[in-house]
């Protein structure tokens, strides 16, 4: 096996609509470690996306295309509260899958299992960034995680939905595919990946990820002008856009 180039033919399993719904539902619970642990978006909110919500100077909205199981949207609402940031946030996948299982984590985290009370401030919707842009639905800032990989060649289509969803900053952040990485994560997800699809996908996910070079090339080719690309921790892809403005 070669990581030289995207492996863009391999099918992750829990994108399949038949997979195993329990394995898919602890898949995609078990994130909120994972994401966590290497995901990187504290250091993105505390140097870029905090900084930018907090220089609004008024209440902000943010939108998460492809949330998931919606740990991310959770974790980011908790620290803009800490933070004293009156921020919305809509997570958006088009799993339903994803959204049950988003709603009831949020469910839980606010007021206990069983609960129907929403988390503050936090929504989940199941659309894709098209039907939003259909709808003229716009935001203060626009993020994905671990999206890009899943695209393929509609990867600059995605693009340019999400500039078109935001008046300011889009974030796209993934998996920096590397030779390293692949070795790390095969060892490390070992404690975390019993009854899930962690390991397997994961490890895909790496193949088929970008290096910094290729996604700049690939948005820069589409969009010349409009997209930055960096490695803003190690094992980490950021391509940072402006909205419309």
């Amino acid at each position: 096996m070669s990581l030289a180039v995207r492996d863009d033919a391999l099918a992750e399993l829990m994108d399949d609509p038949a997979c195993d719904p329990d394995r898919l539902r602890k898949t995609l619970r078990r994130f909120d470690t994972v994401n966590r642990l290497v995901s990187g978006w504290g250091t993105v909110y505390r140097t870029t996306l905090g900084p930018q919500l907090a220089a609004l100077g008024r209440p902000a909205r943010v939108l998460d295309i492809g949330a998931g199981g919606g740990d991310l949207v959770r974790r980011l609402a908790a620290a803009a509260r800490r933070d004293g940031l009156d921020v919305t946030w809509t997570g958006i996948d088009p799993d339903p899958r994803a959204i049950e299982v988003a709603g009831a984590a949020g469910a839980a985290g606010a007021g206990g299992a069983g609960t129907a009370r929403a988390e503050p401030g936090v929504t989940f919707r199941c659309a894709d960034a098209a039907t939003l842009v259909a709808e003229g639905r716009t935001f203060d800032a626009v993020l994905s995680n671990h999206v890009l990989h899943h695209l393929g060649a509609g990867l600059p289509d995605f693009a340019a939905e999400s500039l078109a969803l935001s008046h300011g900053l889009v974030l796209h952040s993934d998996i920096a595919r590397s030779r390293l990485a692949y070795s790390m994560y095969a060892v490390a997800i070992t404690p975390f990946a019993a009854g899930t699809f962690l390991r397997t996908d994961g490890l895909r996910s790496i193949r088929r990820s970008y290096t910094v070079p290729e996604l700049a090339a690939v948005l820069d080719e589409a969009m010349p002008g409009r997209w930055t690309v960096r490695r803003p921790v190690p094992f980490r892809v950021l391509a940072t856009g402006r909205g419309r403005g």
